[in-house]
């Protein structure tokens, strides 16, 4: 064989390998997304009596908005259950303002150790005097919608597994063509495709807010790290431990999209930067887990974490599909780009059917149009990956224009 012929050869196997890669977290989106429109798996769930439930906020300098989601929270309530805001390392009037609206307020300084996961775990030491039946986490910039928290804690209490409300947010008050794409992205993350995985019967990872445990499961749980998406660590520690999360659909938390372009940056760098770090390190361990224990649940939370931000996965399926097209223009090979022109129409499909059958109404056409624009807005975040991943815990500024009002 020539040498000119080996490098043909090469490059075909070497293009197609990738190729094949790359079909693997597209095919797991298309299938998701297709599966959100199955008949719902909708599930009810009888406790004997509302179960005693502690909700931990925790809080880090949140005076601007935290009013408004304590007050919504303390009417969702019982005498049964407690409110405890941790106002971690915070320097204005959060703990005030919390004690105000009745919540228990609990502070916590500590310069060196910074997170939510601290906050957190502060919190569960608290709780310890005196357990409850059910924890709630819930976070300081977000709004549980009415009925939401019982019915998060009654699923909880009744399966001894976690529970994930349903997890969405809002567009900012002056929003640019990237809000309502970034708004489309969550709700393809955060409803389609675990509402997908729930008719499949499979369970979902958790989101970071919104979330229930019995209090026996998190008792022996390390929550004190700097980890920048320590909900997805602890899902997935829960889910190896053989409590998967299930996710509630019929309970819903809403967040707001920041209003400034340097908050926006910083909140999206923290998700996906945590995200991609999660996906390395995690996929493998929950693949030989699942095959350890035999359990079909941890191979499909796997796969589900395999899946990229859509925006990396648009922005990788259109390097390769070139790359494939230059290689068949100079007579090398066809295969490879007819292998990503496939991959290119399942992304595609997956997307129009998530649009169209769960954000239309919010959400219109021209939205679709926006979505070039976003992903090169997110460029530079995945070059920082490569060169410098985050890996610290950074807060999201918070726009008083934009924070929740009463």
């Amino acid at each position: 064989m020539s040498v000119n012929s080996l490098g043909v050869l090469l490059t075909h196997i070497v293009l197609l390998s990738i190729a094949f890669l790359l079909l693997i977290p597209i095919a797991i989106l298309f299938i998701e997304c297709f599966a959100a429109l199955l008949p719902s798996r909708r599930q009810t769930v009888s406790p004997i009596s509302r179960p005693r439930t502690a909700i931990l906020v925790p809080a880090h300098n949140e005076a601007l908005g935290i009013q408004a989601i304590l007050t919504g929270l303390m009417a969702q309530i019982t005498e049964r259950d407690r409110l405890v805001v941790i106002a971690d390392n915070c320097t204005d009037e959060t703990a005030a303002i919390a004690r105000s609206t009745g919540a228990i307020v609990i502070e916590r300084q500590d310069a060196d150790h910074r997170g939510k996961g601290y906050a957190l775990d502060y919190g569960m030491n608290y709780l310890a005097t005196e357990p409850p039946d059910v924890v709630t986490f819930v976070d300081a910039d977000c709004i549980m919608q009415p009925g939401s928290l019982a019915k998060i804690a009654d699923w909880a209490m009744a399966t001894n597994r976690p529970v994930q409300a349903l997890y969405l947010m809002e567009r900012p008050t002056q929003p640019q063509p990237k809000d309502a794409v970034s708004a489309l992205a969550f709700m393809v993350k955060n409803l389609v495709r675990p509402q997908g995985l729930n008719r499949l019967g499979f369970p979902c990872l958790l989101t970071g807010t919104g979330m229930a445990f019995p209090w026996a499961l998190l008792r022996n749980v390390k929550l004190a790290s700097g980890n920048i998406v320590e909900d997805m660590q602890l899902g997935i520690d829960l889910a190896i431990a053989g409590k998967p999360p299930l996710f509630c659909r019929e309970a819903q938390v809403t967040g707001l999209l920041p209003q400034q372009e340097k908050a926006a940056k910083s909140q999206r760098t923290r998700w996906e930067h945590g995200h991609l770090q999660t996906l390395i390190a995690q996929v493998p361990p929950l693949v030989q887990q699942s095959f350890q224990q035999r359990r079909l649940d941890l191979l499909a939370i796997a796969l589900d974490l395999s899946v990229p931000p859509i925006s990396l996965l648009a922005m990788l399926w259109f390097a390769i599909a070139s790359l494939t097209a230059i290689a068949g223009f100079l007579g090398i090979t066809w295969l490879p780009a007819w292998v990503l022109g496939i991959e290119g129409l399942l992304l595609l499909a997956a997307i129009l059917v998530a649009w169209a059958k769960y954000g239309r109404a919010e959400l219109p056409i021209q939205t679709l149009l926006a979505v070039p624009l976003y992903v090169l807005w997110k460029i530079p975040l995945y070059f920082a990956f490569l060169i410098r991943p985050q890996t610290q815990w950074v807060r999201t500024d918070r726009d008083a224009a934009n924070a929740p009002k009463p």
